[in-house]
Parts: C-alpha cells; sequence; structure tokens
C-alpha cells in the first residue's frame, strides 16, 4: 500500500469497494483524502485519473495528467490520456499519445482503430480491427466486428476503392446495419432496403425482452435505421415517401438526417429549411458526422441562402466549400448559379472557363454547363462549338446533329472512325445509327452520291427495309439510271403492299371526320329499309320568310326601306296639334286657370312695391306691412271661442 496508517488503509478499502460497485464518484472523495495525506502518491494519481474518466470529467483528468507528468511519466497513463483527448474531440492530439506509446496494448489499438475511423483513415483501420479479430479472444469480439463492419460500410460510401467482402456473419441489427450500408455504397439499392428490413426486425427483437425500454426508446434507437431507409427511397426517386420519413425521425431525433431532408424541397418551403438547418450546427454534431457529410450540409446552407436572397453568404459558404476541395465543381456550380440569379452570365462564363482550364478532369460537367447558359442567351453557335469540345461528347450520337453545314460530314466521318476502332465491329446498333444518320444528312443536303455508300451498307445489313431501299433507289436515279431499275425489282408488288382495308367502312366510322357524299339517286329506285340498317336522317329545308299581308310582288320596293324613319328623305315629322290643357301639370295643388289670377303684373290695382322699413313713404301711406296684416277669415268659418283666462293650480 502506498501509504501507512489504518486511516489511509481504510481509505484505500473503501476505494476498491466503491470500485467494484462502479460508484466512482464516492470512490473519487476518497483518493481526494489520501492525496490530502500523501500529495505525491502515484497509485492515488492513477485511481484519481481513472474516477474522474468514469465520471466524463475528461478535462479534469487530463489537467491532472498534465500537471503530474513527471510523477507519472508517458506509459503509465498513455490510455487515459489519449482516450481524454479522443473524448473531447482533439483526435490529431490523440493519435500522436498512441503513437508516442512504447508498447501498444490491446486496449490501445482499440483505441487506435476508433481514432483512425474519425480521422478517415479506412484501410488502416480495417487492418487494425482484423488484427484485433484475429489475435484477440474476449467477450468484445461481437463489438469489434461491429466496427470492422462498419469501416467496411464507410470505404463503400466514401473510398476510393469498393473493399471486399469479409464475410462477417450478420446476426445483430448493427452488423445488418452496417451491411445495408456497404450495399447503398455499391448501388444496390433494393437489396440494402430488404436489409434495412431486417435489422429493423432485429433491433425489435433484441429490445423485447428488456423491461427498461420503452416503445419511444426503440423508435429512437431505430431512427438511423428509418432514416437510411429514406435515403434509399430519396435515391430512388420516392420523394413523398422520404420525406414524410425523414420528418418522423427528425421529431424524436434531429440530429439525425437534417442534411439530406434539406435538400428534398429545393426551393419550396425554405423557411422551413432555415429553421432545420439551424439544427445542423448545434455543438457536438460535426464531430459525430464525416467530412463528406459536413460538406454536404455545408453545400446545402449555401444553395438554402441562394434561394434566400442572401448573396454575400452564399459566396462565402461557396467559396469555403471550394478552398477545402480545389478540385470539386459543385461549389463553382453554386457560384455560378448566384451569378446568375444576379443577371451576371458573363461573369459566370468566365468562371467557369477557368475553372475548366485548371482541373481539366472534371471540363465535361462545367462545359455542359457553360453550354446551358449559352443557350439560354440565345447563342447557339457558340453552345455548339463548346459541346465540340468536350472529348467525353465528342462521338456521341446525340452531337451529330449539332454540327452545322460545312463540316458536318467530316465529323461524322471522324465519328464511325472512332467508334469502328473502339468497338472493332462495324456491324453494331450504335454503328449502324451513325451510318443512318451520314446517309439522312447527305439526302437532305442534296449529296445523293456521297450517301449511295452508306444506303447500301444499311441495305445489305437489313434486306427487307423497303425504305431504305426507295431511298438507295432514288439515290441511284440520279447518277445510274440502270442500277435503279434493276434495285426497283426488289420492290414488293403493289398488290402485297396495298393494304385490306373497306374504305367505305372506313368513311362511315363513328370517328370519320370526312365522308364522302353519295350520288343522290331516282325517286324511283328507293329500297326498302332492311331491319337493323341505320335510318338516314333527311336535310331540313329552310321555312321562306312570311310577307306582309298587303304585299304587292308588282310593285316596286321602296329603296329606302331598310333606314330608319327619321333618315328617309320624304320623313317630315309628326304634325303638331292645339295645345291642351294638361290636367296634373305644375305645382301640386295649384290648377291651370288659377295660375293667371296669381300673376301681379296683370292686375291693374297693383300696390307700389313696398319700401325699406323705416323710410318716410311706408309711414305716410298707411299700408300696412304684409307681416303685420291679418289673415282673412273665410265666410261661413267658425272662430274660436274665448275660453277666458287659463286657471292656476294652487299650493
Amino acid at each position: 500500500m502506498a501509504s501507512g496508517g489504518g486511516h489511509v488503509a481504510a481509505l484505500w478499502t473503501e476505494v476498491n469497494r466503491c470500485g467494484q460497485n462502479g460508484d466512482f464518484a464516492r470512490a473519487l472523495k476518497a483518493v481526494n483524502k489520501i492525496l490530502h495525506e500523501a500529495k505525491d502518491d502515484i497509485t492515488a494519481l492513477h485511481c484519481k485519473v481513472v474516477c474522474l474518466v468514469q465520471n466524463s470529467s475528461f478535462k479534469e483528468a487530463l489537467n491532472v495528467m498534465n500537471n503530474y507528468s513527471k510523477l507519472l511519466g508517458n506509459d503509465l497513463v498513455v490510455f487515459e490520456k489519449a482516450y481524454c483527448e479522443y473524448r473531447l474531440n482533439r483526435v490529431e492530439s490523440a493519435l500522436k499519445t498512441i503513437e508516442a506509446a512504447s508498447e501498444q496494448t490491446d486496449k490501445l489499438k482499440e483505441l487506435y482503430g476508433q481514432v483512425l475511423y474519425r480521422l478517415e483513415r479506412y484501410d488502416e483501420c480495417k487492418a487494425v480491427y482484423t488484427d484485433l479479430i484475429r489475435n484477440s479472444q474476449d467477450e468484445y469480439e461481437e463489438e469489434r466486428k461491429t466496427n470492422l463492419s462498419a469501416v467496411v460500410a464507410a470505404m463503400s460510401q466514401w473510398g476510393e476503392s469498393s473493399p471486399e467482402d469479409l464475410g462477417l456473419s450478420e446476426t445483430t441489427y448493427e452488423l445488418c446495419y452496417n451491411a445495408a450500408c456497404s450495399l447503398i455504397g455499391q448501388g444496390q439499392l433494393t437489396e440494402a432496403l430488404n436489409k434495412l428490413k431486417q435489422a429493423e426486425e432485429l433491433c425489435r427483437v433484441s429490445f423485447a425482452d428488456d423491461t427498461d425500454m420503452t416503445e419511444e426508446d426503440i423508435e429512437s434507437e431505430l431512427a438511423v435505421i428509418h432514416s437510411q431507409m429514406a435515403y434509399i427511397m430519396q435515391l430512388q426517386g420516392r420523394t413523398e415517401e422520404a420525406l414524410q420519413r425523414y420528418n418522423q425521425v427528425i421529431k424524436l431525433n434531429t440530429n439525425v438526417c437534417l442534411s439530406v431532408c434539406l435538400s428534398l424541397p429545393q426551393d419550396q418551403n425554405v423557411f422551413d429549411s432555415k429553421k432545420k438547418v439551424k439544427l445542423t450546427s448545434t455543438d457536438g454534431v460535426e464531430h459525430k458526422l464525416a467530412r463528406r457529410q459536413l460538406q454536404a450540409i455545408d453545400f446545402n446552407k449555401a444553395l438554402l441562402a441562394m434561394y434566400t436572397n442572401q448573396a454575400e453568404q452564399c459566396r462565402k459558404l461557396a467559396s469555403g466549400l471550394q478552398t477545402q476541395n480545389p478540385g470539386q465543381p459543385r461549389p463553382v456550380l453554386v457560384q455560378v448559379a448566384q451569378l446568375c440569379r444576379e443577371k451576371q452570365h458573363g461573369k459566370a462564363i468566365e468562371q467557369l472557363q477557368q475553372f475548366a482550364e485548371q482541373h481539366p478532369e472534371s471540363a465535361s460537367g462545367i462545359k455542359m454547363t457553360m453550354a446551358q447558359l449559352y443557350l439560354t442567351q440565345g447563342h447557339v453557335t457558340k453552345a455548339c462549338d463548346i459541346l465540340r469540345l468536350i472529348e467525353d461528347f465528342k462521338h456521341k450520337q446525340g452531337m451529330v446533329r449539332l454540327n452545322r453545314m460545312q463540316y458536318s460530314i467530316r465529323f461524322i466521318k471522324a465519328s464511325l472512325i472512332h467508334h469502328i476502332t473502339s468497338c472493332h465491329r462495324s456491324g453494331s446498333p450504335t454503328h449502324l445509327a451513325l451510318v443512318r444518320e451520314a446517309a439522312n444528312f447527305k439526302l437532305k443536303h442534296g449529296r445523293k452520291r456521297e450517301a449511295i455508300s452508306d444506303l447500301e451498307q444499311l441495305w445489305k445489313q437489313n434486306p427487307k427495309d423497303i425504305r431504305m431501299l426507295a431511298q438507295l433507289i432514288s439515290a441511284y436515279s440520279v447518277v445510274d439510271a440502270d442500277k435503279a431499275k434493276s434495285l426497283s425489282k426488289h420492290l414488293p408488288s403493289p398488290d402485297s403492299m396495298a393494304l385490306k382495308v373497306d374504305v367505305e367502312e372506313l368513311e362511315n366510322s363513328h370517328g370519320a371526320t370526312y365522308i364522302r357524299k353519295k350520288a343522290a339517286k331516282p325517286a324511283g329506285d328507293a329500297v326498302p329499309k332492311e331491319q337493323g340498317n341505320v335510318e338516314i336522317k333527311k336535310k331540313r329545308k329552310k321555312k321562306k320568310g312570311k310577307l306582309p299581308k298587303n304585299f304587292d310582288p308588282k310593285a316596286t320596293p321602296d329603296p329606302e326601306r331598310w333606314l330608319p324613319m327619321r333618315e328617309r328623305t320624304y320623313y317630315r315629322g309628326k304634325k303638331k296639334g292645339k295645345k291642351k290643357e294638361q290636367v296634373g301639370k305644375g305645382t301640386q295643388g295649384t290648377t291651370a286657370g288659377g295660375s293667371a289670377d296669381l300673376d301681379a303684373s296683370k292686375t291693374a290695382s297693383s300696390p307700389p312695391t313696398s319700401p325699406r322699413p323705416g323710410s318716410a313713404s311706408s309711414s305716410a301711406s298707411g299700408a300696412v306691412p304684409p307681416r303685420q296684416q291679418k289673415p282673412a277669415t273665410a265666410s261661413g268659418a267658425t272662430r274660436k271661442k274665448d275660453r277666458g283666462p287659463k286657471r292656476m293650480l294652487r299650493n
């Protein structure tokens, strides 16, 4: 024991008991008490480091090892130091620590394999796990096989070479899942989907007897499997099903499949994609993903910035991606798309041309994009010139149609020679298609003499092709009439070429557009209708218009009868009769006879105009103003009786 004394011995006993029970927090307290008694106890320091690692206090453990590096040395705590650096995502430092160890133990090799996997050095990682499985026999063999299958799956998806089949048994859902991922990398999507369904069944069976696992816990464990299923559906073009399954997975585990889910809606529902992209930026996510996955997330972020009109953010993300992978064309295409949205097509074409010159291995797709940009601007000739420079597509059948008249024949001949030399045979379907294209081109532009050799070659390959024989005869008719006449003997007879079709039945069919009219038969030759024949409806005669009652056929019609009455020359208007008294006209309550009596100008004894108030004339004349006059009472009118003063109510 490192330190004597009964008190220290009791503390060591407690540390041993807590270590066996897994109570490392209590063991850490006992170790600290021991170190209080003996600060330089190496065993106590080592135990403290182990307790801190078990409690996930990796920074504190690393600080203890760095502070007491002289006492502990390099080999005593090399595994603990490398493990703390690995868990703190300092993968490069962990690799250096492992490689500096004097002895490579099994647990150090296990950690070495994990570090190599995180660094995406899959070939070395595969060699480490293969050696561990071959030279170790313990209860962790299943975990090592699972890790090895994960390495094989990563090599299949992101490696440059396809890995060999190691023959690992798929007894667990982890092994089955990794095998499915390997099939996805090889392009076997249907087999991979079946393998994922098998992994889902194994996962449910493995957790069926575990009472501590709820249904939500099982669904969370299956989230990775379901995300891979959705990815396969997306690759198969089943985007609706894939998006639905992605959303179900995101509800359980937001850190899974967000990058792929962002790429589905494209430029639709960008606000929802903007919410999801924030989840990919949480702490710790970048350490769980491979470099290719992180680049895919950044690529989707750049696309999202472009669709949300964040030009500077889009350019910044695309430039970062191009710096990480200078030969990758996708970041350049994002930058070009942003320039096109800003109507800077000339600058976009210059950037594509510069990238194609710097990276000729990726020039094919870049030049196709340049041709597309030229087509959108209406520069068809420039687009064709760009397509002719693509070596991979130079001798394809579709490129033949893009060439102009002056050198199309030369281009077709070069394509034929290239195809014959590469395939070593001249009767293949592709070669015959090119020959047919050459013959049609020559016939179209009046070069029948040059088209004869091509037509003869095609006719020898297929003597039953009547159309080709007719073209050959037409070409020979210009050059050699006797040869055309001899070839015409191979044409079939007109009777054999005629179609046995009843023309009358075809014309009278339901869908016929034009029907030939039959000649009218004499009235006496009427044939009685047979049963089953359709009755032909007679055409209705137009009814004659009705004539007026006083119509005289001998009289000449009025030439102005089509004009309105007011526009005719003989129209004189209506005769004006005597004015009759119009009853009911005028102001309400008046009569026509009383209107004359009310005219003051017609009365002889009309009083003069009333003077202004206060004038001398008004007082001298003695006339009473109108407002002071009392209304005259009609004869026979009864006056109101004077009822006397009103009585007051007494209190």
